[in-house]
């Protein structure tokens, strides 16, 4: 019997965007208070910045190793062990004593968080047909922006009891959840093609090499775009004089629209084409970008934010979709390992690109800058992505 979008969505359930959306949660609880936990061990505003970035250190660090992992395991034991992983780090982040043994501790949930981003994205671009693809990873793509949101709410109820060790038991908790949550699904009957390959992933990445230096590289640019767009709104915000207050609220109510668009963008990526939703979100992105260094107050400020919520929600679960798109049959694992690195690379610079503009050319034309990279990005998404994704022929 033919596959239809309903039993795709409703069979991915247990296996892919409930451990997803627990893992993510947990994940989004820790990140904000990770700062706050070192600065507990004694560490300066500087050092406990640098501790926070560790878990993102963790993800580059495993993002190649992860298709090894995979390659061996399978995705869904990948999953599970990267959730107890995950959920290790966490034990010895509880139990540090001093910012050495919580930095590993942080360093191996990141891993975590990477082989278990990983072995999602091969599982979808494997067992998802061409035609519900988008729509499957856009879904995943609101599952991630609702555990951004969910995570962070979670973690300020726990805080109102005063006990700061909650937060890291509780996203303990929701990592062993996730991966129990895949325990319970089917095994896996038997490794495809692209998990017997014994291509590295170096080998697949000089092989592969005019998809990612063409949509790879655009890719990043919106990679880029959107960290900017998270990191930057607030900082834009305290450089007019907004309050905390004022500025949370923003932010909020801009997550909020791109939560409610997610699964738009899979719409309308499966119906017309992965060009249709990606030159209009680099696009938007782009003209956004040089929007907000006109903004002057609250108001200014939130339709801008608005906007970029718009353009970003258009183009929920992009950038996995055309890396399940582009990943060849014979090595999807290396080749989505290869595209992660790049795209979680990109992320990581994004924020020293932001500091640095601040201090020399000035924060309204770093705004600028990354709009042209964002601009430059549709132009390279409309030249190639009728050249190396197509719908296959039925």
């Amino acid at each position: 019997m033919a596959k239809t979008k309903g039993n795709v969505l409703r069979e991915l359930l247990l296996p892919v965007f409930l451990p997803s959306l627990t893992f993510s949660i947990g994940e989004n609880l820790l990140i904000p208070l990770i700062p706050a936990g070192a600065e507990r061990l004694g560490a300066n505003l500087s050092t406990a910045s640098l501790i926070a970035g560790t878990i993102l250190f963790g993800t580059l660090v495993a993002d190649v190793p992860a298709a090894k992992v995979i390659r061996v395991i399978g995705e869904r034991l990948g999953m599970i062990y990267s959730a107890i992983s995950a959920a290790f780090g966490l034990v010895i982040t509880v139990f540090a004593t001093n910012l050495w043994v919580m930095s590993f501790g942080v360093l191996l949930v990141g891993m975590g968080a990477s082989v278990f981003a990983l072995a999602r994205h091969t599982y979808i671009a494997a067992d998802v047909p061409y035609e519900f693809r988008a729509r499957a990873l856009s879904t995943l793509g609101g599952v991630f922006r609702a555990g951004s949101l969910l995570g962070p709410l979670l973690g300020a109820g726990l805080l109102t009891f005063r006990d700061f060790h909650l937060i890291y038991w509780a996203a303990l908790i929701l990592c062993l959840g996730a991966g129990a949550l895949v325990w319970f699904t089917k095994k896996d009957v038997k490794a495809d093609a692209a998990n017997l390959t014994k291509l590295t992933t170096w080998h697949i990445t000089k092989r592969e090499w005019n998809k990612l230096s063409t949509i790879g590289v655009a890719a990043t640019f919106l990679s880029i775009a959107r960290t900017a767009r998270m990191i930057g709104l607030p900082i834009w915000a305290l450089f007019i004089g907004l309050d905390a207050a004022s500025t949370a609220l923003l932010v909020g109510l801009a997550a909020t629209l791109d939560v409610m668009l997610f699964y738009t963008s899979g719409q309308v990526m499966d119906r017309w084409g992965r060009r249709a939703a990606a030159v209009p979100t680099m696009a938007l992105l782009g003209i956004t970008m040089f929007l907000v260094p006109l903004s002057h107050d609250f108001n200014t400020l939130l339709l801008v934010g608005l906007a970029m919520s718009l353009a970003n929600g258009l183009g929920s679960g992009l950038i996995m979709t055309l890396g399940a798109d582009l990943a060849p049959a014979d090595a999807r694992g290396e080749f989505l390992a290869a595209f992660r690195l790049m795209i979680d690379g990109s992320t990581a610079i994004t924020a020293p690109i932001l500091s640095l503009a601040a201090v020399t050319i000035g924060l309204g034309f770093g705004f600028g800058f990354f709009g042209v990279l964002s601009l430059s990005g549709a132009w390279i998404m409309w030249k190639h992505i009728p050249k190396f994704i197509t719908a296959p022929k039925k």
